[in-house]
């Protein structure tokens, strides 16, 4: 047989979490042909890959993004590829952007993925078909938003559905499932969606029950009350039977400081009954729009953009608010809508969090931020390099496990995720010990050091620091 790709004598992680090993891979036709001992496969292969001394391992699996736009419009997606991200989860927090019907400019937190210009798919297989003829870099699976659903159905996001609108949402979930979506994701710590209530919800997620299809959540709040949050999102899940997600795990502000454990046992004993589980990125500080709650003096905030002073993105907020001699709630009134980044975390909290089992990584980068957080483009190389290997919170095979095979199968991702004959060639080969996330605060926008090369579905879309045009990415339908 002629193989598309064979890499020859790379140190194996296969992403179930096993012991690393050393292969020979065979690629063709998109997908992993044969695993060899080293140097047993001497068919022709239209490229040899030297792979001794290097790492190879299933593309990372971003299960927390808000690129549905983004690969779209830039379909090169080079904040994720660079990373070895080949698929990404979209639609978290309650927004996606279909099925979307705008009668004015986006409401936050929509305005996350765009203006008003950028929403052109009332229909989710309107979207698919949007991603496919794209042909981006990355694979894309979606989750329908809640928010999404309430914005295309309510006059006013500030109460609780009525019976009608709620059968109006249920009925366009339903038509979105049965187009391929993957679940429903909801943002209760949104003002467009904190009014609704608990039954709401569980409407919205009954449908799931009788379709298929997983619930993610951004809790109703991160703070003091977030153990309340979590037996809300719990309850809605188990009433169904339904896989529940929690996205991006953490113990926001100081006072919630030190609470990861009690968070992490509360899911752990759900676990025991239900099928649950949640994601994390690695880093102290979160990123959103500008939230006037959040805006306290014992939590540093950096405004990423302003609607009217677009002049103060890339400042702290306390710098802003001293040049206006205003109060920093009086100057974060003033500079909204905006964006920010909040230190709200402790370093030993999203250590205990992302060390779980439990825990998948999701980056919950803002492509459309003109002064991203670095999780952005660095997420997935911070957990391998500085959580990993060197602070050692988990071994090699455990941290790819995280981004790879835990996360195909907990969003039902079939033939991915995995190293194994028969799966999508999705790889990403690395130099485990020059791997650095190179992005930061003050240069978020910076690729990963120590990625070598990176397929999507047998293709190689990054190789040698550079971003190739392969759009070899399929859209993941629900199957």
């Amino acid at each position: 047989m002629i193989y598309d790709t064979v890499i020859r004598k790379g140190s194996v992680v296969d992403g179930s979490g096993a012991a690393i090993f050393t292969a020979d891979i065979a690629l063709a036709n998109g997908r992993i042909q044969r695993i060899a001992e080293p140097g047993t496969i001497t068919d022709t292969a239209r490229e040899i890959i030297e792979a001794e001394g290097l790492y190879l391992a299933p593309g990372f699996i971003d299960v927390h993004t808000h690129d549905d736009l983004e690969v779209i419009h830039n379909p090169q997606v080079p904040a994720k590829i660079s990373q070895g991200v080949t698929t990404v989860i979209v639609g978290n927090c309650g927004i996606s952007a279909s099925p979307v019907t705008l009668q004015s400019d986006p409401p936050d937190p929509l305005n996350l993925l765009g203006d008003r210009n950028r929403f052109a798919y009332p229909q989710f297989s309107d979207y698919a078909r949007a991603v496919q003829k794209s042909s981006p870099n990355v694979n894309v699976a979606a989750l329908v938003g809640h928010t999404s659903l309430r914005n295309n159905h309510m006059d006013d996001l500030q109460r609780t559905a009525t019976e009608s609108e709620l059968a109006a949402m249920r009925a366009q979930l339903s038509v979105a499932l049965q187009q391929g979506a993957i679940g429903l994701s909801s943002g209760l710590a949104y003002g467009s969606a904190k009014c609704a209530d608990t039954a709401e919800v569980l409407e919205m997620v009954a449908e799931l029950a009788e379709q298929g299809g997983v619930y993610t959540t951004h809790l109703r709040t991160e703070f003091d009350r977030i153990l309340e949050a979590m037996d809300e999102a719990l309850m809605t899940a188990r009433e169904h039977r339904v896989p529940l997600i929690v996205s991006h795990l953490k113990c926001a502000g100081r006072g919630n400081w030190g609470r990861s454990e009690e968070v992490l046992g509360t899911l752990e004993a759900a676990a025991e009954y239900q099928q649950v589980a949640c994601d994390c990125y690695p880093y102290t500080a979160s990123s959103s729009t500008l939230d006037l709650a959040q805006v306290t003096d014992d939590v540093e905030v950096f405004i990423t953009w302003s609607e009217p002073f677009p002049e103060q993105g890339g400042r702290s907020l306390a710098e802003i608010a001293r040049e206006w001699n205003l109060s920093n709630f009086e100057a974060a009134e003033k500079l909204m809508p905006a964006g920010a980044v909040y230190h709200c975390m402790s370093d030993e909290d999203v250590k205990n969090i992302l060390k779980h089992p439990l825990t998948m990584v999701g980056s919950d980068g803002l492509p459309n931020d003109p002064h991203p957080h670095p999780r952005l483009w660095g997420a997935f190389p911070r957990v391998l390099a500085h959580y990993g290997r060197d602070l050692g919170l988990f071994d090699l095979p455990q941290a790819v496990h995280k981004m790879s095979g835990l996360s195909a199968t907990n969003f039902g991702l079939a033939n991915r995720g995995f190293i194994r004959e028969g799966y999508c060639a999705d790889l990403v080969l690395f130099d485990y010990a020059a791997l650095e996330s190179m992005a930061s605060y003050a240069q978020p926008q910076r690729p990963a050091q120590g990625i070598s090369r990176v397929w999507v579905n047998g293709v190689c879309a990054y190789s040698g620091g550079v971003v190739h045009d392969s759009r070899s990415g399929a859209f993941l339908f629900r199957d």
